[in-house]
């Protein structure tokens, strides 16, 4: 019983993330790196929980300049930024 209730749980706070995050990125906006939550970098493709929090973390001590730079951050090279380049966006 303890299972099922966990099961359940996560899929309902899967497709709730999903329900949030799927809007956006279906109406064509690009994410924006110096402002997005965790859950929009997430989003991203080849983007867990632990690079968006690395994300995070850059931009706090760093701001973003270009969308190149999110190459700085540990754990994303050159196959996840192309991956994203034409999904992600650098604005204040």
């Amino acid at each position: 019983m303890r299972k099922v209730k966990s099961v359940c749980l996560a899929l309902m706070v899967s497709l709730m993330v999903f329900a949030w995050v799927a809007p956006v990125m279906a109406a064509g906006a690009k994410v924006n790196i110096n402002t997005a939550a965790k859950e929009e970098l997430m989003s991203l493709k080849y983007i867990g929980a632990q690079n968006a929090e690395r994300i995070i973390a850059y931009r706090t001590a760093h701001k973003f300049a270009a969308p190149e730079d999110i190459m700085n951050v540990k754990g994303i090279g050159q196959k996840t930024f192309d991956a994203n380049k034409d999904l992600i966006v650098v604005k204040d």
